[in-house]
């Protein structure tokens, strides 16, 4: 790996075997190793050119060809991502989160770029905007898919679409869920396991993103904003008395539908703790009740105009937080789910923010200086592929560390009487802590 050797090195060459042997080209497979080096490497700027100058100037024509030219199809190396991301936090337990991350850039040339709302600034930018899926346990994230979203003045400009090397199949316009969407299942297909699909309210508003997932058999919870309706749990399609003129032929509903918010206004709040944080136990008030949520088919009620039916029944919830801010959420987490899970799961979104911030800021996510889409995304590929390395380290060293304890307390206790043992067991096992990440 020449300049970029390090105590890591050889561990990376090691951990990308899978990744190389699907790329085949003997040029592709050296050039793989050192960008993915340059990105974990030292250096604040993660574009190509300064990379190659860490390594050697020879190297930057190829190392520009392999992310930007190259002729290969990174979908076997997505597939490898996903299968390796699944190897290392995928579960039962774990959880996979929906959201996007945006990219400040200047000009109007790198594809995708538009004045669209930028989350990480709280305000309109000139930007672009990946949808991401991170898959996390205990805590643990790990990136899985970015995939670039298009506005509407680059789906309607085909010139633009084609002198940006969009594929064909994308210059359709699509919103950021069905973006989602069709990612979720890409991972499903990989084999990729996860318990419970989570997002925020860009995402939650979105009735078909909801209803997909639920075709799809999966748990979901998302945030809503407060206006969404809903209907009582108890909510009765019932025949309506026509005043005058023909009978009526459809269904409507006994009650009217409710915006979120005031549905839950007469709810008892409870303070739900859900983890350790690092000024100690996070904690919030939240209520939580069974509904119908208003998103089946839109339908004239009496002199109320369109209004959509009852649909699934989910939990809604809302959350009163210390600053209090208000938010509120749909799930379609089991009837008997307490409202503790309820809270838990809510806020296990929190991880994929912390995974947007640090592949930026330590491995140049929004450093790359190409204009193409297949640049761009084999740029968002590699530090995907990178990001998972060193959360394959870490779990690595933390395996360590626990065995470490587990061979230091065994000792210990050879060398105790009998009476102890039960009581150093209970101290060994609180000595073996979670991972954790630094929370926001």
């Amino acid at each position: 790996m020449g300049k970029a050797t390090s105590d890591w090195g050889n561990e990376l060459e090691h951990w990308l075997k899978p990744f190389l042997d699907r790329l085949g080209h003997k040029t592709r497979q050296r050039m793989c190793p050192l960008y993915v080096a340059g990105l974990i490497g030292p250096g604040e700027r993660k574009s190509v050119q300064p990379m190659a100058e860490r390594f050697a100037v020879t190297n930057y024509d190829q190392l520009h060809h392999f992310i930007a030219d190259g002729v290969w199809d990174a979908t076997a190396l997505e597939t490898e991502l996903f299968i390796q991301a699944d190897r290392l936090v995928g579960g039962k337990d774990a959880v996979l989160v929906i959201d996007d991350t945006a990219m400040p850039k200047k000009g109007e040339r790198s594809v995708g770029v538009a004045a669209q709302y930028a989350s990480a600034l709280g305000k309109t930018a000139n930007c672009q905007t990946l949808v991401s899926l991170t898959l996390a346990r205990r805590e643990v994230p790990v990136m899985i898919a970015l995939r670039l979203f298009l506005p509407e003045s680059w789906t309607s400009d085909a010139a633009r679409l084609k002198r940006a090397g969009v594929p064909v199949e994308y210059r359709t316009p699509r919103s950021k869920p069905e973006i989602a969407l069709a990612e979720i299942d890409r991972a499903i297909a990989a084999g990729v396991r996860f318990g419970c699909v989570l997002a925020d309210a860009g995402y939650g508003l979105s009735a078909p993103f909801r209803q997909g997932l639920t075709a799809r058999g999966l748990a979901w919870a998302v945030g809503i904003p407060r206006h969404q309706k809903v209907y009582p749990v108890d909510v009765k399609l019932i025949w309506p008395v026509a005043a005058r003129g023909r009978p009526r032929k459809r269904f409507i509903p006994d009650i009217l539908s409710k915006p979120a918010e005031d549905m839950l206004a007469g709810s008892k709040w409870q303070t739900v703790s859900w983890r350790d944080g690092t000024k100690g136990r996070l904690k919030a008030r939240f209520a939580a009740i069974r509904v119908r949520i208003a998103d089946g088919p839109p339908q004239r009620i009496k002199d109320k105009g369109q209004q959509h039916l009852p649909g699934e029944e989910a939990w809604l919830i809302g959350e009163h937080r210390t600053s209090g801010e208000k938010k509120y959420y749909l799930a379609n987490l089991p009837a008997a789910a307490d409202l503790r899970t309820l809270a838990a799961t809510i806020k296990s979104r929190w991880i994929c923010e912390q995974a947007h911030q640090q592949a930026k800021e330590e491995l140049g996510l929004d450093h790359f200086e190409g204009r193409s889409w297949q640049g761009l995304h084999r740029h968002a590929l590699m530090t995907m592929i990178a990001y998972a390395f060193l959360q394959q380290r870490r779990l690595a060293q933390a395996g360590r560390k626990k065995k470490n304890q587990r061979t230091s307390a065994s000792a210990e206790l050879a060398g105790r009487a009998p009476r102890h043992r039960q009581s150093h067991s209970s101290s060994a096992n609180s000595a073996m802590p979670l991972l954790h990440e630094t929370n926001p």
